[in-house]
């Protein structure tokens, strides 16, 4: 099987204990939104080895990572109300064609859903990271320790843009993993898998890293980034969230998702780089929200083909197809036409080392971004934007549902409403990265409901935007008089 099929068949490890209670269907993912104490950052610093540890009879010793990892790593719990149509009634199983006994089609009772992953203890007062998928939703999280103590967590933030949350419990003194360098992280390099597969709570497996940037295209959100940690050491379900830890017994990734076609393991493992996860949980300590920053510009991954008809010396880099206004790549100078290669003196040439090395800054930072126009070699230094085209970092009290969206609106013209024969409508003059691009919509669309209300401007928007959970349903009409609806999940 070629790795192109065995692709196009991932399976993600959502919460994995799934599996545990006979469960086949996947919860519905949405945000947990919850506001949280601003927290200091949690002191954590890189360290580099020159060499893995090695055993007296001269191989590689996993034992030492293996002891440190296995204590703390902990087992996650979670649980979930949802509906199900189990009738509730004596009579239920009866045939009752007069519905003297009740309607089952009508009636409810509510099963609670038990899941199961793992979640990695970085710091010695309780805070954890795992996977968004583990406990998005959860209407209770009960955490194990290798020793079996047992403690309810709370949730300290959420972000399925890159499918990690941060949860703590109330203890002190904990062994915790120490973070990493993913970025020194070399193809071939032995690493250790930790976590509670299939509840077998503290399971060591081992492997190596078997490629680096590896976009799957498998959380299939807006804004999502996918820059894998791909390894051979054996991951199967319970595993998510759990550690990937180098021979010294340091964090390297966190993982998240196995390529498979039958729910198992089946060669193809995935971690979350280090790097990625220690900026979110900053920035879920310090601001409560995940702070995304732009570098202003659509791309195109260069190839053999690419660079025949654009007349490329090298397939290199990433071609520039798209420089939004005001961005940051544009007050720089970058065009349209222009290759970026580097970023901070590290190489770009695929989706997911360029999303990678934007996705450790925030809104405000400055990079430095090499590229070439017409066969030179040129350098600027950008600025770094938010969604909004601004420099500000966000608190989550300060995030809307609107803005989430990424979309600049204005209200409808008379020529609008004329040639549509319509009489109200909200226009998308500018799409970002969002809810609305990841949905389809384009850029000139109108929207006159949501949810069959209507929308005349952006108050109403917002209002039938607040404290929605699922999907809500959107209709309108492009400029050519297509009717156009699609579904959009505020909380995505």
């Amino acid at each position: 099987m070629n790795t192109k099929k065995i692709l196009t068949t991932l399976f993600v490890v959502f919460a994995g204990g799934l599996s545990a209670t006979g469960i086949s269907g996947v919860i519905d993912n949405t945000a947990n939104h919850k506001r949280v104490t601003v927290q200091p950052e949690i002191p954590a610093q890189y360290a580099s080895y020159s060499s893995a540890n090695v055993s007296s009879a001269g191989n590689i010793d996993f034992t030492y990572a293996a002891s440190l990892s296995v204590h703390a790593v902990v087992h996650i719990m979670t649980k979930y109300e949802q509906k199900s149509s189990v009738y509730d009634d004596f009579f239920g199983g009866l045939w009752d064609p007069w519905g003297m006994f009740g309607n089952p089609n009508y009636q409810y009772k509510s099963e609670p859903i038990q899941a199961s992953g793992s979640g990695v203890i970085i710091s010695d007062d309780g805070y954890i990271v795992t996977n968004n998928h583990v406990v998005e939703d959860a209407s209770s999280i009960e955490v194990t320790l290798n020793d079996k103590r047992i403690y309810e967590a709370k949730v300290i933030g959420t972000d399925p843009g890159t499918d990690l949350a941060l949860i703590k419990i109330d203890e002190k003194e904990l062994p915790f993993l120490s973070y990493g360098n993913s970025d020194s992280v070399k193809v071939g390099e032995w690493v250790l898998a930790v976590g509670n597969p299939f509840n077998l709570t503290s399971t060591v497996t081992a492997g190596i890293i078997s490629a680096k940037a590896r976009n799957l295209n498998i959380l299939g959100r807006n804004s999502v980034i996918e820059s894998f940690l791909q390894t051979d050491a054996v991951v199967n379900p319970g595993n998510s969230g759990g550690a990937l830890v180098n021979t010294n017994g340091q964090l390297i990734g966190i993982n998240a998702a196995i390529a498979s076609n039958t729910g198992s393991y089946l060669g193809y493992s995935f971690a979350i780089p280090v790097n990625i996860v220690k900026k979110v949980v900053n920035d879920f300590l310090q601001y409560g929200i995940v702070q995304k920053a732009n570098l202003g510009v659509s791309f195109d991954e260069i190839d053999s083909k690419l660079a025949k008809e654009k007349g490329l010396a090298k397939i290199k880099g990433l071609y520039v197809t798209s420089v939004l206004e005001n961005g940051g790549a544009s007050d720089a100078g970058i065009k349209t036409g222009d290759v970026i290669t580097k970023i901070d003196n590290s190489d770009v040439n695929s989706t997911s080392e360029l999303q990678e090395a934007i996705i450790t800054h925030r809104p405000g930072d400055k990079v430095v971004i090499s590229y070439i126009r017409d066969e030179t070699e040129k350098e600027a230094i950008v600025t770094l934007k938010n969604n909004s085209g601004g420099t500000d970092l966000l608190k989550k009290e300060d995030v809307t549902d609107i803005s989430l969206l990424g979309a600049t609106f204005e209200n409808i013209t008379n020529d609008d409403m004329q040639n549509l024969g319509i009489k109200y409508g909200l226009k998308i003059t500018r799409l970002d990265a969002g809810l609305f691009k990841s949905a389809g919509i384009r850029e000139g669309f109108i929207i006159t409901a949501i949810d069959k209300k209507p929308i005349k401007t952006k108050e109403d928007l917002s209002a039938n935007l607040k404290n929605k959970k699922g999907s809500v349903l959107i209709e309108g009409f492009y400029a050519n008089g297509i009717r156009a609806t699609c579904k959009v999940s505020p909380r995505c």
